[in-house]
């Protein structure tokens, strides 16, 4: 086998399907980043820039073959872990449970944990910027989310909860870079991966973002996702001004998903996710196809990560109930003195217990990631070079037919949606979307006629 390419382009990496839209290329550099026609955002610029192979490349996208990986950069940051595991990365602590301050769990998605670390390192003065995700002027922002900089506690509070959107980080490296101080960073595992990248090579970005917080990820969806919402639920795409992914009800299960989108009009509709195409997450609908070659669910580079407790009884608290990741001494330090002062109302939790509110994810990843990684081509671009080893060995046929219904709807979704625009028919897309779901339905959880047949003929492989 070849030895991965020691430079390589921004083209390449899309080319490659391997672009998760960071930003990190884009920034300090003459490229841009911009919409695609399937929702994505992607690196774009002179061609001199965008084609040209080099090492910084190879050494900063988070994709990269050849860029330090996670557990490089963790052994790095994290040299004094009392836990190593195979999952989570290293680890100080791990804990569940919420915020008991108030104003902090009735704001989030879940339990409110990502911005009171946040508003901590602020109150604390630790830092002096929050590098977060918060919503945008669409008109003229031309998106509905965007990173930013948060520099006082309300600031961090109108960044809270989930955003299953494009983002990048361009502008604010540039800013780091521009405006001196201290600043910690929030993000998807890849995107915190991109910041410990780029900040080996560029050292003023080294001194000043002194704390990244991690947030534990499925996969990134496009910007397609609200448009499709939108007109299932008999809005025009084009009319909607805000999107709220998550509307947190303390009467409804945490993990009964409903989504509310607000128009222009001054109205708002509202549904629940499983009345829509799109409502299985793991079915994959809109996912990035760089997902498909990550093996970090926990951003086991993080001084600290997040995710939501799906695993009963916290599932069924629809309040939101946070798991817990910390891996820095500081960050332990602080969560422990806001226990004891019942600003945090956590218990200490083993890492199998992370692990199994996150079991699917880590399927994915795990015995999925082998599966992709097997059946890559070279045809397809760089090939990636990920800490799991290609393999279908011990994949169960009922495995590998879930995992090739996953990557066609993934495939399928972005060409189907973007069709259905350039026609003006939404049956292009729905209809064979709803007989993917079905499909996948019957493979993964035995739903319908075909997936009783399936659940005979297979027995308990699936």
């Amino acid at each position: 086998m070849a030895d991965p390419p020691v430079a390589i382009s921004p083209g390449q990496v899309v080319g490659s399907g391997l672009c998760i839209g960071c930003g990190a290329c884009a920034s300090g550099s003459p490229g841009d980043i911009a919409w695609d026609e399937f929702g994505q955002l992607k690196p774009t610029g002179p061609a001199e820039w965008l084609d040209r192979p080099t090492a910084r490349q190879a050494a900063i996208c988070p994709f990269s073959p050849t860029a330090a990986n996670e557990d490089m950069i963790a052994a790095a940051r994290f040299p004094a872990a009392p836990l190593q595991d195979v999952r989570l990365g290293r680890v100080e602590q791990c804990h569940v449970g919420h915020v008991a301050e108030p104003g902090f769990r009735d704001n989030g998605s879940s339990g409110g944990m990502v911005s009171w670390v946040a508003a901590e390192l602020l109150r604390r003065g630790l830092v002096d910027g929050i590098a977060h995700v918060a919503p945008t002027d669409a008109d003229v922002e031309g998106r509905l989310f965007r990173y930013r900089i948060a520099r006082n506690v309300a600031e961090v509070g109108q960044g809270a909860k989930s955003r299953y959107y494009p983002v990048d980080m361009a502008q604010v490296l540039d800013e780091i870079r521009r405006v001196p101080g201290r600043y910690a960073v929030i993000g998807i595992p890849c995107f915190i991966k991109a910041v410990h990248l780029a900040r080996a090579d560029d050292a003023v970005l080294a001194e000043r973002i002194t704390h990244v917080l991690g947030l534990f990820c499925g996969h990134m969806k496009s910007a397609r996702l609200v448009d499709s919402f939108a007109q299932q639920m008999g809005a025009e795409p084009a009319a909607v001004e805000a999107v709220n992914y998550r509307v947190k009800n303390a009467d409804r299960p945490a993990n009964w998903y409903r989504t509310q989108l607000s128009l222009r009009d001054g109205s708002a509709v509202e549904q629940d996710w499983w009345h829509l195409v799109e409502g299985d997450w793991g079915s994959g609908f809109f996912q990035n196809s760089a997902c498909n070659f990550c093996d970090d669910v926990v951003a086991e580079t993080a001084d600290i990560s997040f995710g939501d407790a799906w695993v009963e009884p916290y599932s069924s608290d629809g309040r939101g109930t946070n798991v817990v990741v910390i891996r820095s001494p500081e960050l332990s330090a602080i969560v422990g003195e806001a226990m004891a002062d019942g600003r945090l109302a956590l218990e200490e939790v083993d890492a199998d217990f992370v692990a199994d509110t996150q079991a699917a994810g880590f399927r994915h990843r795990r015995e999925g990631l082998a599966w992709r990684l097997a059946h890559r081509s070279r045809t397809e671009g760089l090939m990636p070079v990920k800490r799991v080893a290609p393999s279908i060995a011990g994949v169960p046929r009922r495995r590998r037919a879930v995992y090739a219904m996953r990557r066609t709807i993934s495939w399928a979704s972005h060409r189907l949606f973007a069709l259905s625009r350039r026609d003006g028919s939404r049956a292009i897309y729905q209809t064979p979307s709803r007989w993917m779901v079905a499909l996948y339905g019957a493979l993964t959880y035995g739903r319908g006629r075909l997936g009783r047949l399936l659940d005979r003929i297979d027995g308990t492989s699936r």
